[in-house]
């Protein structure tokens, strides 16, 4: 029978749904045609495979090829189908053995010498192939991702000759040895470049108390003041003092980098710091182009997104952030399929008072309409969302000048011990952090007594609290509560997340 079936997977998304490779020989003309809705990228795939199968020593047929990669209505793009390709076209016309094809799982790319090069995308191939429980012959390069996974056993080859003789069992190909630095989601403490010290960075205790209350909860943050007090140094520290990604964690964001074509995390525990600059486009934060390729949100997935210069964004760039800040996801829709993209990030942002920085001083020479503008670029919903906003005062001259006097605070270390001691407080009570607790779970976990009733009904009056603003500063009160290891949140707790949130008045005056 002139009839080959092979498996691969194809890239939609996070996701890598099966593809039947389907080679038929028939009697006729020699011809090679491929169906099942096939890319510019696929359709070049005939010229490599034939190469490839030649310069390998096979014999190409010469009679009618046809090629169906199944499901028809899935789009299929890039390279990646070659070598299952190449493998169904030689099982058709009986150069290498059929019967175990039904065993393995076949994902890269041909050079015309037969030579199997990387591909993208290869992490959510590899957790389908473990889920099904076959094997996954893949190109050397992209062996080390694919090791991600537990449970999957991995036939890295370099060439399709090795394929053959493997499937003619003459030379077998050598699993790929798991080990600890191949899979470090089994070890989420392993050592990790150092970090800059949060200590490093001279005063700003109220600043430095914010960051780590957003840290232990997951909440955003924007650093508020005049150039040069230390904002984005601030910022920069965060990634330092957070808890590493768990093992699911770090899969996920692995997988994204993947599908991103960004390769393999060089830290693959630590967690994502994306920082891009100003001038980027609303395509390249929420992601886009004709694949639908993730952008910097989904990029900074259980991670940071930084933000330096906030009102330098285009508005527009700004106001597409709103919606994945709510969700926690982003779906992106072209007319061939729909790709959905994780994106629960911690955005942290920084600006100036006026476009010059020096509002209130004799150095600002901006004027009022300039001022009205540089602000106006960043809109009530989008400042609603972040829960909170902290002032950033200039540094006194005496605690600038008088550094050799001056006491180190916490390591790094110690700071991120007790953040994660207050992250697991809040995985155990309920399952999840903090800044991702609905309205009326916050009804059980912050219940609020008169007293509190009354600071919270006028502080809804004082800075015009919204409900979504209402609910922020109830999660960061719960936040400081568990930073200090207390079971009911206290009123000054909520008086403490109250004072993180700089109204539209406490602007002006600055």
């Amino acid at each position: 029978m002139s009839l080959a079936v092979v498996y691969t997977r194809a890239k939609l998304g996070i996701n890598a749904p099966l593809v039947s490779i389907e080679a038929h020989l028939s009697n006729g003309l020699p011809s090679f045609h491929m169906v099942g809705l096939p890319e510019t990228a696929v359709k070049e795939s005939k010229d490599r495979v034939r190469s490839a199968i030649i310069n390998s020593h096979f014999d190409f047929p010469a009679r009618r090829i046809t090629v169906n990669l199944a499901p028809a209505e899935l789009p299929k793009e890039g390279s990646r189908f070659d070598i299952a390709i190449a493998i169904a076209i030689l099982a058709a016309s009986e150069q290498i053995p059929r019967e175990q094809l039904e065993d393995y799982e076949f994902i890269g790319e041909l050079a015309l010498s037969g030579e199997i090069r990387p591909v993208d995308a290869v992490l959510p191939a590899a957790l389908g192939c473990a889920s099904r429980k076959k094997q996954l012959i893949i190109g050397s390069d992209n062996a080390r991702e694919a090791s991600l996974v537990d449970e999957l056993a991995i036939l890295p080859a370099k060439h399709l000759l090795e394929i053959s003789a493997h499937l003619h069992q003459r030379q077998l190909l050598q699993p790929l040895a798991k080990t600890l630095f191949s899979q470090p989601t089994a070890n989420p403490k392993s050592p990790k470049k150092p970090s800059a010290e949060l200590n490093e960075v001279i005063g700003q205790h109220h600043a430095k108390r914010a960051l780590e209350i957003s840290a232990t909860g997951g909440h955003n943050l924007l650093f508020y003041g005049p150039p040069g007090t230390g904002k984005t140094m601030l910022a920069s520290r965060l990634p330092g003092i957070l808890p590493a990604l768990t093992n699911q964690q770090a899969l996920e964001v692995a997988a994204i980098y993947s599908v991103a074509g960004k390769g393999m995390r060089a830290e693959i525990n630590s967690r994502p710091f994306r920082a891009p600059h100003h001038t980027a486009s609303a395509a390249a934060l929420v992601g886009g182009g004709s694949n639908a390729r993730p952008g910097e949100i989904s990029l900074a997935h259980q991670g940071v997104l930084f933000l330096d210069e906030l009102p330098e964004f285009s508005r527009k760039v700004l106001e597409v952030l709103r919606e994945p800040m709510e969700s926690g996801e982003i779906m992106i829709s072209r007319v061939a399929a729909q790709s959905r993209y994780p994106a629960n990030f911690q955005l942290i942002a920084a600006m100036n008072p006026c476009p010059c920085g020096f509002l209130g001083s004799q150095r600002c020479s901006c004027t009022p309409d300039q001022i009205n503008r540089y602000r106006s670029k960043i809109s009530g919903p989008l400042l609603d969302r972040i829960d909170l906003q902290v002032q950033v005062s200039k540094i006194e001259n005496r605690e600038l000048l008088n550094q050799r006097t001056q006491v180190k605070g916490e390591s790094n270390q110690q700071i991120q011990q007790r953040i994660s001691a207050a992250r697991e407080r809040q995985i155990n009570r309920q399952g999840k952090i903090n800044n991702q607790l609905s309205s009326l779970e916050l009804k059980t976990i912050c219940p609020l007594n008169s007293q509190q009733q009354t600071l919270m009904d006028s502080a809804i009056n004082r800075f015009a609290l919204s409900t979504r603003g209402f609910y922020r500063v109830l999660r960061v009160a719960r936040s400081i509560a568990d930073l200090e290891s207390r079971e009911t949140v206290a009123t000054e707790d909520y008086q403490e997340a109250l004072s993180y949130r700089i109204t539209s008045e406490s602007r002006q005056t600055n």
